[in-house]
């Protein structure tokens, strides 16, 4: 993991001074709209519901797969262009998007049932038939033109299993506001903008082998099938964000597959990307086509949005985002009322982008006193593990409860997280206060 890191940070390092030297290439976009979204992105703005992004009418360009119109919403689904249902219990509406309630993980086990994983819509969700989808792979990085795979095709590959989360960069962001009084923009998550699952599809570097991939080949940029973003005025396209290709040919999977079964619509279907420990928007869903390039690569998802801005931060902004951070929750609703002088279970998950989590504490007096918490899961790398602590509440009225990890990289959460404008990578230990009764 530590050779990892390395190579990503002097993969960031560099591609932040080639964005700031216009040595890139930014993939579909003019340089002087992508410089006034830049210039918008360094201001703070509030929290909002929705999404930045809505649907456009035109199509984009580069491959495309046949599509038909979303389904219409059940009665319990009140979200724009969301597929399954979203009961209450379960979720939290949020614009496009819908929040995981996270009381609602307690006893699901490690994996995220999908009836309760979190959506993270930029527009709105595609349905698209798997027979008649395919995968474009092209690009100056390739030896050959574009090769094509059928969905038939690329589950007769060679399969690969992995357990990982996929995670907004913004989880936790309104604790920014509430919390630390700090104002950001962006969706108002709290902390279920988080699944883990088990996916299961064929490893990129298989693919890219396959396509013909050249040793000059530097950035690897998937695109989804989800309609064209629009931005303060300007369409961005689809969205699509470059990875290097270290990384591309390392972990990554073209899943088609979750929790054995094939995706669900809200979830990728029929193939997505699997970025393991990285920010969510890298793992693209609803893919339609990978651009291998022999030079760099932009788009609007790693220059104006998923990086870092404010005060704390180099005036251009930090390098793109890539490794996500440390968190903890408790599998518990805010403000619930538990009773004075009898046993209390509280349990919870921790999860970090860098390395499994090593142990995990909690405070039942906001902070005073900490103790460990008992693992229930052996930590691994891009999973979470399941904790527990008995507690006995003495004296009724308000408590907070506080739960931190520190992972095996030796990362702790802290007790305030550095300030960005647009919210992303909260990793303070989050105040959960209760009320005893």
């Amino acid at each position: 993991m530590a050779h990892h890191d390395l190579s990503e940070s002097a993969y960031d390092r560099r591609r932040l001074r080639q964005w700031s030297r216009g040595e890139a290439r930014t993939a579909g976009l003019d340089r002087r709209a992508m410089l006034r979204l830049l210039a918008a992105a360094g201001a703070t703005a509030p929290l909002v519901g929705a999404a930045a992004g809505s649907a456009a009418a035109a199509p984009g360009a580069g491959p495309t797969a046949p599509t038909a119109p979303v389904a219409p919403a059940t009665a319990t689904a009140t979200a724009p262009g969301i597929v399954k249902p979203l009961p209450p219990e379960l979720f939290t509406v949020r614009g496009t998007n819908a929040e995981t309630v996270f009381s609602s993980l307690r006893g699901t086990g490690v994996l995220t049932p999908a009836d309760r994983f979190f959506v993270r819509n930029h527009t709105v969700t595609p349905r698209i038939d798997a027979a008649g989808w395919e995968l474009t792979v092209w690009g100056s990085g390739l030896a050959g033109g574009p090769v094509r795979f059928s969905y038939d095709e690329l589950r007769a590959l060679p399969a690969s299993t992995v357990t990982a989360f996929v995670e907004c960069a913004g989880n936790g962001r309104s604790f920014y506001a509430t919390q630390q009084g700090q104002q950001v923009g962006g969706t108002a998550w709290t902390l279920g903008a988080i699944g883990v699952a088990r996916w299961r599809g064929v490893r990129l570097g298989e693919v890219l082998r396959r396509a013909g991939v050249t040793r000059g080949a530097v950035d690897v940029l998937p695109r989804g099938l989800d309609d064209e973003v629009v931005s303060a005025g300007v369409n961005l396209g689809r969205v699509r964000r470059p990875l290097p290709l270290a990384k591309a040919l390392d972990d990554v999977l073209l899943a088609y597959e979750m929790n054995g079964e094939p995706l669900p619509p809200d979830h990728g279907h029929p193939v997505r990307l699997i970025v393991p420990g990285w920010v969510g928007i890298s793992s693209v869903k609803w893919l339609g086509d990978i651009e291998v390039s022999d030079e760099p690569l932009y788009s609007p998802w790693n220059t104006d949005m998923y990086r870092l801005f404010g005060p704390e931060h180099p005036p251009e902004g930090s390098a793109p985002l890539t490794r996500q951070t440390l968190k903890s929750a408790f599998e518990l609703d805010r403000d619930a009322a538990l009773p004075a002088r009898r046993p209390v279970l509280l349990t919870g998950r921790s999860w970090s982008g860098a390395a499994p989590v090593r142990e995990v504490e909690i405070s039942t007096d906001g902070g005073a006193h900490w103790r460990r918490a008992r693992l229930h899961d052996a930590p691994r790398p891009g999973s979470w593990v399941r904790w527990s602590a008995g507690w006995v509440p003495r004296t009724p009225g308000p408590a907070v409860l506080l739960a931190r990890a520190t992972d095996r990289a030796g990362r702790t959460q802290p007790d305030v997280s550095v300030h960005n404008t647009q919210g992303y990578l909260f990793d303070a230990v989050v105040r959960h206060p209760v009320t005893v009764v």
